[in-house]
């Protein structure tokens, strides 16, 4: 897919200035005109002993990954494209369900603070922008599981991915049958649509996120980091439906995040329940 013509490059050294070490939080940086999926490679390159921090960023995906194993399309120099690999040594792996959504939380901070628009997570790993709250982002991490070649062991690792519309024209954005409909911050009037501004934000910030949160062995509470994933949400105070394997959906108020990240609902039939994970959609009040 080619690019647009007044699309700027990102520039590698640029961003590797801002954010590599010694100075800078990450380890290593690449970018990459275009590949399947920025996840799938860090996970390949975290079997093979890459290190904490590592990040990859892509003009272009042709096969990007989503929840529930969903694949889409990215048209080249239009968006944000990143993975991050991070190794949370003294976090137990029972918190690592909390990285997308602390991920959410510094997009958020970033998309309101650098784009100059409205901003909010939508349980779990969508950003919704504007107000008529369009679909401006989704995030998904993945655990890496298999050892490194040659057998050994290595640190617990997640690959945390997010896809960012940036400058997409209307007839650029992907069709949504289900769920909000999909925008970019050129299409929602942003302030800032330079992406490599906003990747180096971005990144600054999911680094400080994460490393509070690691700091406080993934203790969400003591961190203050529930919290702010709280005042972060458009899904709390919501009337919802969850949709649930097994074509089984629940409907009722969302109300909060618990400990552990999941979604808690008050049903309709007077239930309360949490939720780790399922398709949520906002409903309009009665």
């Amino acid at each position: 897919m080619a690019s647009h013509p007044e699309r700027t490059p990102l520039d590698q050294e640029t961003l590797r200035a801002a954010l590599l070490g010694p100075a800078g939080p990450y380890a290593a940086l690449d970018v990459v005109a275009t590949t399947g999926s920025t996840n799938a490679d860090l996970v390949a390159a975290a079997q093979a002993g890459a290190p904490d921090r590592a990040v990859l960023i892509a003009e272009e995906q042709t096969g990007g990954r989503g929840r529930q194993s969903r694949s889409w399309a990215s048209p080249a120099g239009a968006g944000l494209y990143l993975s991050v690999l991070v190794r949370p040594e003294g976090v137990s792996p029972v918190h690592f369900g909390w990285l997308p959504l602390l991920a959410g939380l510094a997009l958020t901070r970033v998309v309101r603070a650098t784009a100059g628009v409205t901003a909010a997570m939508k349980w779990p790993n969508d950003l919704l922008v504007g107000p008529a709250e369009r679909k401006c982002s989704g995030i998904l991490a993945e655990a890496v599981t298999q050892p490194p070649p040659g057998g050994g062991v290595s640190s617990p690792a997640v690959v945390v991915g997010l896809g960012l519309n940036v400058d997409h024209r209307p007839e650029e954005l992907p069709a949504r049958p289900q769920g909000p409909e999909a925008t970019s911050l050129h299409a929602e009037g942003a302030v800032g649509l330079d992406r490599v501004a906003l990747a180096i934000d971005l990144l600054r910030e999911l680094d400080a996120v994460e490393r509070v949160w690691r700091s406080h062995h993934g203790d969400v509470v003591r961190s203050g980091q529930l919290a702010a994933c709280r005042q972060a949400s458009a899904t709390l105070g919501r009337r919802v439906r969850v949709e649930l394997a097994g074509d089984r959906s629940v409907l009722g108020t969302a109300v909060d995040v618990d400990e552990a990240g999941r979604l808690v609902v008050r049903s309709d039939t007077g239930q309360t329940e949490a939720y780790s994970a399922g398709d949520v959609v906002h409903l309009r009040a009665p």
